[in-house]
Protein backbone atom coordinates (compact mmCIF):
# COMPACT_ATOMS: atom_id res chain seq x y z
CA UNK A 1 0.00 0.00 0.00
CA UNK A 2 2.71 2.26 1.12
CA UNK A 3 4.93 1.68 -2.18
CA UNK A 4 1.70 2.27 -4.36
CA UNK A 5 0.77 5.93 -2.56
CA UNK A 6 4.58 6.71 -2.90
CA UNK A 7 4.46 5.86 -6.89
CA UNK A 8 1.06 8.17 -7.09
CA UNK A 9 2.32 11.02 -5.44
CA UNK A 10 5.90 10.71 -7.54
CA UNK A 11 3.60 10.57 -10.63
CA UNK A 12 1.36 13.66 -9.05
CA UNK A 13 5.08 15.79 -8.77
CA UNK A 14 6.40 14.72 -12.45
CA UNK A 15 3.23 16.07 -13.55
CA UNK A 16 3.34 18.93 -11.88
CA UNK A 17 6.83 20.27 -13.80
CA UNK A 18 5.96 18.86 -17.12
CA UNK A 19 4.28 20.62 -20.12
CA UNK A 20 1.23 21.31 -20.64
CA UNK A 21 -0.72 18.82 -23.40
CA UNK A 22 0.17 19.49 -27.07
CA UNK A 23 2.75 21.86 -25.83
CA UNK A 24 7.18 20.77 -26.75
CA UNK A 25 10.01 21.60 -25.37
CA UNK A 26 12.45 23.99 -27.91
CA UNK A 27 15.35 22.04 -28.55
CA UNK A 28 18.32 23.23 -30.63
CA UNK A 29 19.00 21.60 -33.98
CA UNK A 30 22.78 21.38 -33.62
CA UNK A 31 22.05 19.27 -30.37
CA UNK A 32 20.65 16.38 -32.39
CA UNK A 33 18.24 14.92 -29.41
CA UNK A 34 14.79 15.78 -29.26
CA UNK A 35 12.66 16.42 -25.92
CA UNK A 36 12.42 13.01 -24.65
CA UNK A 37 16.29 13.04 -24.16
CA UNK A 38 16.39 16.26 -23.02
CA UNK A 39 14.39 15.33 -20.13
CA UNK A 40 16.40 12.56 -19.24
CA UNK A 41 19.46 14.56 -19.43
CA UNK A 42 18.42 16.67 -16.57
CA UNK A 43 19.89 16.56 -13.60
CA UNK A 44 17.88 16.93 -10.09
CA UNK A 45 17.06 19.59 -8.38
CA UNK A 46 17.62 19.16 -4.40
CA UNK A 47 16.30 22.57 -3.19
CA UNK A 48 17.69 26.16 -2.62
CA UNK A 49 20.24 25.71 -0.78
CA UNK A 50 22.57 28.11 -0.98
CA UNK A 51 26.44 27.55 0.17
CA UNK A 52 26.78 24.07 -1.00
CA UNK A 53 30.05 23.22 -2.59
CA UNK A 54 28.99 23.50 -6.57
CA UNK A 55 27.63 26.88 -5.42
CA UNK A 56 30.42 27.84 -3.19
CA UNK A 57 33.06 27.38 -6.05
CA UNK A 58 30.80 29.17 -8.27
CA UNK A 59 30.70 31.96 -6.26
CA UNK A 60 34.57 32.51 -5.98
CA UNK A 61 34.43 31.96 -9.90
CA UNK A 62 33.07 34.87 -9.84
CA UNK A 63 35.06 36.59 -6.84
CA UNK A 64 37.60 36.27 -10.45
CA UNK A 65 35.67 39.54 -12.20
CA UNK A 66 36.97 42.36 -9.70
CA UNK A 67 40.23 41.13 -10.70
CA UNK A 68 39.67 41.74 -14.64
CA UNK A 69 38.45 45.80 -13.65
CA UNK A 70 42.23 46.21 -12.01
CA UNK A 71 43.51 45.60 -16.06
CA UNK A 72 44.67 48.74 -16.04
CA UNK A 73 47.24 48.37 -13.78
CA UNK A 74 48.16 45.09 -14.75
CA UNK A 75 49.72 46.32 -18.40
CA UNK A 76 53.26 44.77 -17.45
CA UNK A 77 53.83 40.59 -18.58
CA UNK A 78 54.03 40.01 -15.01
CA UNK A 79 50.21 41.38 -14.42
CA UNK A 80 49.23 39.85 -18.00
CA UNK A 81 50.20 36.35 -16.71
CA UNK A 82 48.42 36.73 -13.36
CA UNK A 83 45.14 37.82 -15.76
CA UNK A 84 45.19 34.87 -17.58
CA UNK A 85 46.09 32.38 -15.10
CA UNK A 86 43.10 33.66 -12.64
CA UNK A 87 40.90 33.81 -16.22
CA UNK A 88 42.41 30.56 -16.82
CA UNK A 89 41.55 28.81 -13.33
CA UNK A 90 38.06 30.13 -12.83
CA UNK A 91 36.95 28.57 -16.20
CA UNK A 92 38.44 25.46 -14.91
CA UNK A 93 36.13 25.90 -11.66
CA UNK A 94 33.61 25.85 -14.34
CA UNK A 95 34.11 22.01 -15.24
CA UNK A 96 34.79 21.48 -11.50
CA UNK A 97 31.43 22.45 -9.87
CA UNK A 98 29.23 21.10 -13.18
CA UNK A 99 30.54 17.82 -12.18
CA UNK A 100 30.31 17.83 -8.29
CA UNK A 101 26.74 18.86 -9.08
CA UNK A 102 26.05 16.27 -11.03
CA UNK A 103 27.52 13.27 -9.35
CA UNK A 104 26.72 14.29 -5.89
CA UNK A 105 23.31 15.05 -6.71
CA UNK A 106 23.60 18.80 -5.60
CA UNK A 107 21.80 20.73 -8.38
CA UNK A 108 20.34 23.45 -7.37
CA UNK A 109 17.93 26.41 -8.78
CA UNK A 110 20.35 28.80 -7.32
CA UNK A 111 23.21 27.06 -8.87
CA UNK A 112 21.87 26.54 -12.51
CA UNK A 113 21.24 30.59 -12.40
CA UNK A 114 24.93 31.44 -11.03
CA UNK A 115 26.43 29.02 -13.22
CA UNK A 116 25.79 30.81 -16.43
CA UNK A 117 25.76 34.02 -14.95
CA UNK A 118 29.19 33.34 -13.89
CA UNK A 119 30.96 32.35 -17.45
CA UNK A 120 28.80 35.58 -19.32
CA UNK A 121 30.39 38.08 -16.50
CA UNK A 122 33.62 36.28 -17.08
CA UNK A 123 33.80 37.00 -20.73
CA UNK A 124 32.16 40.02 -21.34
CA UNK A 125 34.50 41.95 -18.13
CA UNK A 126 37.85 40.88 -20.09
CA UNK A 127 37.02 41.72 -23.41
CA UNK A 128 35.37 45.07 -22.32
CA UNK A 129 38.20 45.88 -20.06
CA UNK A 130 40.78 45.14 -23.11
CA UNK A 131 38.57 47.18 -25.38
CA UNK A 132 39.01 49.88 -22.41
CA UNK A 133 42.83 49.75 -22.06
CA UNK A 134 43.43 49.81 -26.28
CA UNK A 135 44.47 46.14 -26.72
CA UNK A 136 41.05 45.49 -28.55
CA UNK A 137 41.52 48.02 -31.56
CA UNK A 138 38.39 49.68 -33.09
CA UNK A 139 37.20 47.54 -35.54
CA UNK A 140 37.85 44.57 -33.09
CA UNK A 141 35.60 45.77 -31.11
CA UNK A 142 32.62 44.83 -33.57
CA UNK A 143 33.24 40.99 -32.58
CA UNK A 144 33.17 41.96 -28.93
CA UNK A 145 29.56 43.68 -29.67
CA UNK A 146 28.58 40.49 -31.30
CA UNK A 147 29.41 38.11 -28.28
CA UNK A 148 27.73 40.49 -25.55
CA UNK A 149 24.67 40.47 -27.70
CA UNK A 150 24.20 37.33 -28.62
CA UNK A 151 24.41 36.25 -24.92
CA UNK A 152 21.93 38.92 -23.95
CA UNK A 153 19.95 37.90 -26.65
CA UNK A 154 19.75 34.23 -26.28
CA UNK A 155 19.25 35.12 -22.60
CA UNK A 156 16.46 36.82 -23.34
CA UNK A 157 14.98 33.81 -25.44
CA UNK A 158 15.66 31.27 -23.49
CA UNK A 159 12.94 33.99 -20.58
CA UNK A 160 10.22 34.16 -22.90
CA UNK A 161 10.27 30.35 -23.61
CA UNK A 162 10.92 29.30 -19.81
CA UNK A 163 7.56 31.93 -19.79
CA UNK A 164 6.02 29.58 -21.80
CA UNK A 165 7.18 26.36 -19.95
CA UNK A 166 9.58 25.43 -22.78
CA UNK A 167 13.17 24.78 -22.52
CA UNK A 168 15.71 25.80 -24.67
CA UNK A 169 18.71 23.09 -24.58
CA UNK A 170 22.22 24.11 -24.93
CA UNK A 171 23.55 22.20 -27.68
CA UNK A 172 27.43 21.29 -28.34
CA UNK A 173 27.71 23.88 -31.01
CA UNK A 174 27.01 26.35 -28.08
CA UNK A 175 29.77 24.39 -26.22
CA UNK A 176 32.21 24.98 -28.92
CA UNK A 177 31.56 28.54 -29.10
CA UNK A 178 32.47 28.67 -25.38
CA UNK A 179 35.33 27.11 -25.71
CA UNK A 180 36.49 29.22 -28.62
CA UNK A 181 35.74 32.19 -26.44
CA UNK A 182 37.25 31.29 -23.30
CA UNK A 183 40.72 30.07 -25.47
CA UNK A 184 40.46 33.77 -27.07
CA UNK A 185 40.55 35.42 -23.85
CA UNK A 186 42.83 33.61 -22.16
CA UNK A 187 45.64 34.18 -24.91
CA UNK A 188 44.29 37.79 -25.56
CA UNK A 189 44.95 38.27 -21.55
CA UNK A 190 48.29 36.75 -21.84
CA UNK A 191 48.93 39.30 -24.71
CA UNK A 192 53.37 39.01 -24.77
CA UNK A 193 54.50 35.93 -26.08
CA UNK A 194 53.90 32.99 -24.20
CA UNK A 195 55.63 29.65 -24.58
CA UNK A 196 57.25 30.44 -27.18
CA UNK A 197 54.14 31.25 -28.64
CA UNK A 198 52.50 34.71 -30.36
CA UNK A 199 49.78 34.57 -27.54
CA UNK A 200 47.86 38.18 -29.21
CA UNK A 201 47.76 37.07 -32.70
CA UNK A 202 46.17 33.64 -31.36
CA UNK A 203 43.77 35.46 -29.18
CA UNK A 204 42.41 37.91 -32.56
CA UNK A 205 41.68 34.12 -34.61
CA UNK A 206 40.42 32.37 -31.47
CA UNK A 207 38.37 35.32 -30.99
CA UNK A 208 37.38 35.64 -34.68
CA UNK A 209 36.47 32.27 -34.91
CA UNK A 210 34.20 32.84 -31.55
CA UNK A 211 32.42 35.46 -32.95
CA UNK A 212 31.49 33.15 -35.92
CA UNK A 213 29.99 30.40 -33.94
CA UNK A 214 28.30 32.99 -32.12
CA UNK A 215 26.25 34.09 -34.46
CA UNK A 216 25.42 30.57 -35.93
CA UNK A 217 24.74 28.60 -32.33
CA UNK A 218 22.47 32.28 -31.52
CA UNK A 219 21.04 31.70 -35.25
CA UNK A 220 20.56 28.04 -33.98
CA UNK A 221 18.72 28.71 -31.27
CA UNK A 222 16.22 31.78 -32.62
CA UNK A 223 15.16 29.42 -35.72
CA UNK A 224 14.61 26.75 -33.28
CA UNK A 225 12.18 28.67 -30.79
CA UNK A 226 10.67 30.79 -33.80
CA UNK A 227 9.96 27.64 -35.74
CA UNK A 228 8.21 25.80 -32.96
CA UNK A 229 5.63 28.95 -33.08
CA UNK A 230 5.18 28.61 -36.45
CA UNK A 231 4.18 24.99 -36.70
CA UNK A 232 2.27 25.35 -33.37
CA UNK A 233 0.25 28.72 -35.14
CA UNK A 234 -0.06 26.13 -37.98
CA UNK A 235 -1.64 23.25 -35.97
Amino acid sequence: MREAVARWLFEVGTMEDADPVGNIEVIDRASGSGAAGAREGDEPVVGDQILNIPNTITLIRISVVPLMLLMPLMMSPFGSKVMAWGFLLAVLTDVLDGYIARSWKMVTRLGKLLDPLADKLLVTTALIMMLAVGRLSEWQAGMVVIIVARELAVTGLRSIASADGHVVAASGLGKFKTLAQNSAVVALLFHYPTFGLPAREIGLTLLALASALTLWSGWVYFSSYFGWRKRLANG
